[in-house]
């Protein structure tokens, strides 16, 4: 997959040069639009020092920002232990020099992310929702999915490009807003003659349309190249497994559930295994962060010879008619055989799934658990101070003392 890395680097870098024209561009009209063309210039430097700042705190602590915009909390093993031991299972397969850091997010909608700088300094997010509804072969397919947006580098290009984008949508809006504010205070450009006020006239109108087209247009390319991702973390994800029935049941779950993530936003989307938003307006278009997930479970139902990335490109091209995206150089006579599915085909019920989350969440959040003999669990808070808690069914008395808890007779 080397020769799939470089490309994925050298189509960043391209990407990323796009979005630098662009948000040049703004800068420039926008300056030259208040000030003249010599102001112009300025714009361009200030644009791009709030970008420089913007850039290298994402580069350093981006993915902390991402992970606390979603709201994810790391975890212990303790949490959820088969989530620690399917992404360590992944981590061996995937040969990542270090176990990502593991958060959970308290959100019922079922989702995923990966993030951070490299595989060395990785974080892996999973919602509350998804914990409660996937078995584990189908957590299994999304955790590895993740795994290859890490080993793609795809997570430092996400995190890089997300903020370049969030810049361009700063700077337009602190123009338009500054535009109809000015105007409902009757405050007008004024220039020194009719030749320069018609002159700096037309550069304001230019302006003004590109702050509202420029984050459109940064928005395609954005989307464009993490819809190609996609595609190719489900490749990586089906090698690690070996099963393809797995992501592709992941994905059929997660697409069934019409529900919108309350800490998703458009500048984040992109981030997750599927697209965040629910609704009429999710459907598949231009303005999409996600391939189509129907396809995406076709393409991997109609994997029935193999796991290799050669199984992957041939359905893909069978399924959407198009030319594979994956290197020849990738395309080696690896044989991966396609394994059977684990114990755990569960069916979880939309009762049990609601507990699950809300026990989930609550483990997150440092509650401890009391299984009194008589079969009822009792949730204590953090800040329980240490004392007695009596049993509401049977009366016996549970000592807690520092987080240790006694149980009397």
């Amino acid at each position: 997959m080397w020769q799939q890395i470089r490309i994925n680097k050298r189509n960043s870098l391209l990407l990323l040069m796009g979005m630098g024209t662009v948000l040049a561009s703004l800068g420039f009209l926008i300056g030259a639009a208040i000030g003249g063309v010599e102001a112009g210039w300025i714009g361009i430097l200030v644009a791009s020092g709030i970008w420089l700042i913007m850039m290298l705190t994402s580069y350093f602590g981006g993915d902390q920002i991402l992970l606390a915009s979603s709201r994810a909390v790391a975890v212990t093993p303790d949490v959820h232990p088969q989530l620690f031991n399917i992404v360590e299972e992944m981590k061996i397969a995937a040969g990542l020099p270090k176990l990502p850091k593991i958060y959970i997010i308290n959100d019922p909608a079922p989702n995923a992310f990966a993030t951070g700088r490299n595989p060395e300094n990785a974080s892996v997010a999973v919602t509350a929702g998804l914990l409660a509804r996937l078995n584990r072969d189908e957590l299994q397919g999304v955790i590895a999915h993740e795994v290859s947006h890490i080993v793609h580098r795809d997570i430092l290009f996400v995190t890089l490009a997300g903020v370049m984008l969030g810049t361009i949508v700063l700077i337009s809006q602190l123009f338009l807003r500054g535009m109809f504010y000015s105007s409902l205070s009757g405050r007008r450009y004024s220039s020194r003659n009719s030749r320069d006020g018609g002159a700096q006239a037309i550069l304001m109108l230019v302006a003004i349309v590109l702050a509202i087209l420029a984050p459109i247009f940064a928005y395609l390319l954005y989307f464009a190249l993490s819809r190609r991702r996609e595609y190719l973390a489900d490749a990586g994800a089906v090698r690690l497994t070996r099963y393809p029935e797995g992501l592709a049941s992941a994905l059929e779950k997660i697409a069934g559930t019409n529900i919108n993530m309350e800490s998703a936003n458009k500048v984040t989307a992109p981030m997750y295994i599927a697209n965040p938003f629910r609704g009429k307006k999710a459907a598949v278009n231009l303005y999409s962060t996600h391939p189509p997930i129907e396809e995406r479970i076709r393409i991997l139902r109609n994997m029935s010879h193999g796991a290799a990335l050669a199984d992957y490109e041939q359905s893909y091209e069978s399924v959407t008619r198009k030319k594979g995206m994956i290197p020849g150089s990738a395309l080696n006579d690896e044989s991966v055989e396609i394994r059977a599915a684990s114990a755990d085909k569960r069916p979880v019920s939309e009762s049990r799934q609601k507990r699950e989350m809300g026990d989930l969440m609550r483990k997150v959040n440092g509650f401890s658990f009391l299984a009194c003999p008589c079969g009822i669990k009792m949730k204590i808070p953090p800040n329980f101070p240490s004392g007695q808690i009596q049993c509401p069914r049977c009366s016996r008395v549970h000592t807690v003392d520092k987080g240790k808890i006694k149980t009397s007779a």
